[in-house]
């Protein structure tokens, strides 16, 4: 029996009562009461989120380009220094294929599509850190792969797994709004401390880093010591800066509640700070729907920035203290509502209505709520347990493209016409050179699903 299979077998026995034998970490082997056994690709860093979610399943392999980060979370988590140890991924999963049923990613933006890919390909169910991807090409082919490999995927929107998102769409489903026309997503920073003009050096690189496999599918460059680790985001080649960080939190709630899947057009009404180096770290991008279903043409406008980044505060908001320097507002023809930065914790911008509203009950749960978490999600759904995860790569491909498209607008500024079915910029072909980045030699993956 493949131990894919074997894993949703003995966890059914271990419901009954039947007990295997323990199973020990960095072993071969299937697991007592059908634990997973799962591998990270970047052990350190934003991995600590991985390890707290999969407590109680068993982390047999560890793999970094830094071998300084393998076990930079071993205090608070001792057991994954029994883990074997790689720096490539592809040597991991040659070696280990068999006896790995899930992947954790955990790396800079511009290498999640490969290893995803690579992952997916053996049939491995995958955990890929948020943006989804680096361009909108990826996007769509991890979608693919999602309905060719039939494995369990999720994205790291956390906040998409939150009880708050669920009650935002049971408000808006019950018409506590009215027709939604108008949404704004905004957030506070985006330069990380690099400000405009700023120049890149060659550095001497950490003799503890493989650098040629950091840069993966990306173009060669020299090491800059902010690029690793950390200071990537800022960085076009490597991530997608603050739109790319904090995108996929904080508009994932309008995204999702409101069907905000195709914009016929994105149009950068302000932009400031890129270079062919950095990504802005100031801009304003309207996006503009058409109608879908019942609902009305809506506009959606993201703005972050470290002074302009903030909508115009409605009227109706009176809730005490400064107006939030992040979150997302639902302005209806009927009511105003608010999510958070993490598309939680929603309420109606005036405050002596939101008492009422709530002193009468909220709106009957429709949608069910993830206990646990979004990696608690993610296993319960490789063991048959529970429900695809939410952010699976079909939904989560959708967020991360809409993001992808308003950072072409952000770099090159003006307006953008998409053909969403055809893929296409149409009023500015040249762009649409951006859609799908070339690819180092040795990491072209995923092209045979377009065949």
């Amino acid at each position: 029996m493949k131990r894919r299979a074997f894993i949703k077998t003995t966890a059914t026995a271990a419901a009954g009562g039947f007990v295997l034998p323990q199973f020990s970490i960095g072993q071969a082997g299937p697991s007592a009461n059908g634990k997973l056994n799962i591998a990270m690709v970047g052990a350190g860093g934003i991995a600590s989120m991985a390890y707290a979610g999969l407590q109680g399943e068993n982390i047999v392999a560890l793999c970094d380009v830094d071998s300084a980060r393998l076990h930079q979370h071993a205090d608070r988590f001792p057991a994954i220094t029994q883990a074997r140890t790689f720096k490539d991924f592809r040597v991991m999963l040659d070696k280990m294929g068999d006896e790995i049923d899930a992947v954790c990613i955990s790396t800079p933006d511009h290498t999640h599509f490969p290893i995803t890919m690579a992952v997916m390909e053996r049939g491995l169910h995958v955990y890929t850190q948020k943006p989804l991807t680096h361009n909108i090409w990826q996007a769509r082919t991890l979608r693919k792969a999602r309905d060719k490999y039939n494995v369990v995927t999720n994205m790291g929107n956390q906040g998409h797994a939150t009880a708050g998102i669920r009650q935002m769409r049971e408000w808006v489903e019950a018409d506590v709004f009215g027709q939604i026309t108008e949404v704004h997503s905004w957030l506070k920073g985006g330069g990380f401390g690099f400000p405009d003009g700023y120049q890149v050096t060659e550095d001497t690189v950490p003799g503890t880093l493989d650098y040629n496999l950091w840069t993966g599918p990306a173009k060669a460059v020299p090491f800059h010591r902010h690029f690793h680790p950390g200071g990537w985001r800022r960085f076009r080649a490597f991530g997608a800066g603050m739109l790319g960080d904090w995108f996929t939190h904080v508009a994932d709630g309008p995204i999702w509640i409101l069907d905000l899947y195709e914009p016929v057009a994105v149009e950068a009404e302000l932009s400031e700070g890129g270079s062919d180096w950095l990504t802005p770290h100031t801009c304003r991008l309207r996006y503009e729907f058409l109608a879908r279903g019942s609902k009305k043409p809506c506009t959606f406008t993201w703005h972050n920035g470290d002074s302009v980044y903030q909508p115009a505060k409605p009227e109706a908001w009176t809730w005490p203290g400064e107006f939030p320097n992040h979150g997302s507002l639902f302005i209806g023809d009927r009511n105003i509502g608010y999510t958070d930065a993490r598309s939680s914790n929603p309420r109606l911008a005036n405050r002596d209505e939101m008492k009422a509203f709530k002193a009468e009950g909220f709106p009957e749960e429709k949608y069910p709520r993830v206990a646990g978490g979004p990696f608690q999600e993610w296993a319960r759904a490789i063991k048959d347990e529970g429900p695809e995860p939410g952010s699976n790569f079909e939904y989560s491909g959708r967020l991360t493209e809409c993001m992808l498209l308003g950072g072409i607008a952000a770099q090159y500024g003006g307006r953008i016409e998409w053909d969403a079915k055809a893929m296409k910029i149409t009023n500015r072909p040249e762009l649409n050179d951006y859609l799908k980045e070339p690819v180092r030699q040795g990491w072209s993956y995923g092209t045979e699903l377009w065949s």
